[in-house]
């Protein structure tokens, strides 16, 4: 007997609202744009039938620690080197095997209440990073770029092949300066974009799109 393909929904939350991603048998079959918080109750995505349910907040609030420096008992100041952080601020983290380091992050003042979905309890949310990271490992480019843009930043993740060059978060106040940083970081790591192709995993404007279009090979959602 064929197995049933595993249907998942993928809920962004951002400051600014939601976003959610339809995956059947791991394909991207549906995306929405960002929905306000007002109107997010009476969305469509939250009365299908799902086998699984993902959810990712995006907070700039994370740094990722090679196993070699993580020490749980100093994650907190870890993270603080990065960014700032109130002194009310939980770190949470999770380890990431691919990688063999940790995920140190906070999502306090990044989120809203968490729409529910039928028939299905939420997940612990994981910061947007962490998807980025597992995202990328499945691309089949030699340059691979995974990006999300929400809230005023930007989340950015390079690799070459299996080998991560650069996983961060910049602010951003407009996606033009979100373009910039995805430049400079291409630039510093000696990628040419007419022959890469930027996956992005929040969605984008036809404006958008097209701006990264006159300097990509190609632009994909994710």
């Amino acid at each position: 007997m064929d197995q049933i393909p595993m249907k998942r929904i993928s809920i962004q939350v951002s400051l600014s609202g939601y976003s959610f991603r339809i995956y059947e048998a791991g394909e991207l079959v549906s995306c929405s744009g960002w929905i306000p918080s007002g109107e997010v109750e009476s969305a469509s995505e939250l009365t299908g039938t799902y086998d699984q349910v993902l959810l990712s907040v995006m907070t700039p609030k994370i740094t990722l620690v090679p196993d070699t420096f993580f020490d749980p008992q100093t994650a907190g100041e870890l993270l603080s080197r990065t960014v700032e952080l109130a002194p009310s601020d939980k770190i949470g983290r999770i380890r990431l095997e691919e990688y063999s380091a940790w995920l140190v992050f906070s999502l306090d003042g990044c989120m809203q209440p968490v729409p529910s979905v039928s028939g299905l309890e939420a997940p612990d949310p994981l910061p947007e990073m962490f998807f980025l990271l597992k995202d990328i490992l499945k691309l089949d480019h030699y340059n691979r770029i995974v990006a999300s843009y929400a809230d005023g930043y930007l989340h950015l993740a390079i690799a070459q092949d299996r080998t991560l060059l650069l996983s961060n978060v910049f602010e951003a106040p407009d996606f033009t300066t979100a373009e910039y940083y995805i430049f400079l970081a291409m630039k510093k790591l000696q990628l040419n974009p007419e022959v890469s192709v930027i996956h992005f995993r929040t969605p984008l404007s036809e404006e958008q799109e097209l701006s990264l279009y006159r300097y990509f090979k190609g632009v994909e959602r994710l």
